[in-house]
């Protein structure tokens, strides 16, 4: 199911990307034969990359792109501010399109409008942390000292303090890979486009660097597209995920809906493994309030612990072992169904339907 934005701010329409010589030849068989990518590569010497993907991402979005090496992941990513041409299909940047862009325009819709934060940050080795950062500046021609302000400003907000003047040989890992972030948001563009960031980093670096990305993210109001192959990774930062496997963006959905309820075998695999607890919410597995009580008459629901409709089964949990009693879940101060110690444990394995004493 595609998300439609009120406000999308990267609209991908039918993208497709066919590798080869007779690109144009392998489109109208897939679209007309619906020929496999084997027989595409066997009969016409060509690769899918990319097969009818289309999504929005709305204003302020994190959207995750997951899935294997292979998958087109990082090829559609590549479509986005146009360093790949798309064989067939439209994107949109605020409502603009992409394909339709001069050679000047799209120059400066990349310098304008988006910045890219790769695996590999490409610092350039002669330059100080600070010329590095304000290097985005440079290239739109502000003088020294708005870019060296506006580049201490993204330092900062990096945590870079007091490495200004280091190279890029004198850093971790990590701080590189900060530096590419000051980067990146140095230039204050509407979207950020990010290939697999943090994904050579250690765990631990890898941990404080998505929560200092989030952090970022939220108080900058950026829309971002994230490409990962870690499915904890994009539950962890995306708003929703899409999971692509041989080209095709095969489910899109929170995270809460890719864990609970998979499209197929392929997304089955791939969440079996995922706690539950920290995604399915209160508001997901309580009984209907006017079903509970019509069961059980008059409650005085005030004895009762009480939870929000977001709160997580891991603070259910907390507030059921506090108790013999069931949850109530209230919004406002108006209960709006109950989490039973029966609903806890079917949620804990992933099942948010109703319970039959309910329905």
């Amino acid at each position: 199911m595609i998300h439609k934005s009120d406000d999308p701010v990267i609209r991908c329409d039918g993208v497709w990307k066919i590798f080869g010589a007779r690109a144009s030849e392998a489109l109208d068989a897939v679209r007309s034969k619906g020929l496999s990518k084997e027989e595409i590569r066997d009969r016409y010497d060509c690769v899918v990359g990319v097969c009818d993907a289309s999504f929005d991402v709305g204003r302020g979005e994190i959207f995750c792109i997951m899935g294997l090496s292979g998958s087109g992941k990082s090829t559609l990513i590549r479509h986005i501010n146009r360093l790949i041409e798309p064989t067939a299909g439209s994107i949109y940047i605020e409502g603009q399109d992409v394909n339709a862009l001069s050679a000047r325009e799209l120059r400066r819709t990349r310098a304008e409008k988006i910045g890219m934060v790769f695996q590999n940050m490409a610092l350039m080795p002669h330059r100080t942390v600070l010329e590095n950062v304000a290097f985005s500046q440079e290239v739109r021609g502000h003088d020294v000292r708005e870019r060296t302000q506006t580049a201490l400003r993204a330092i900062r907000a990096v945590e870079l303090n007091g490495w200004e003047d280091k190279y890029p040989d004198e850093l971790s890992g990590g701080m590189q890979q900060r530096v590419g972030l000051a980067r990146a948001i140095a230039a204050d563009p509407a979207i950020l486009l990010m290939d697999e960031p943090f994904s050579a980093l250690d765990p631990l670096i890898r941990r404080q660097l998505q929560d200092k990305f989030m952090s970022l993210s939220a108080e900058m109001k950026k829309t971002t597209l994230f490409i990962t192959h870690d499915l904890d990774e994009a539950i962890r930062i995306g708003d929703r995920i899409a999971i692509m496997k041989d080209g095709v963006l095969v489910q899109i959905g929170t995270p809460e809906d890719i864990v609970t309820n998979p499209a197929d075998d392929y997304v089955a695999d791939f969440v079996a493994g995922i706690s539950k607890l920290d995604l399915i919410s209160a508001g997901k597995i309580m009984e209907p309030i006017d079903a509970y009580t019509r069961r059980d008459g008059p409650i005085d629901f005030d004895a009762w612990p009480e939870a929000h409709p977001n709160q997580s089964l891991d603070q259910l949990v907390d507030l059921s072992i506090a108790t013999q009693h069931p949850i109530v879940v209230k919004l406002d101060g108006r209960p709006l169904g109950v989490v039973t110690k029966n609903a806890l444990l079917r949620g804990i394995k992933g099942d948010t339907a109703p319970a039959a004493s309910a329905a």
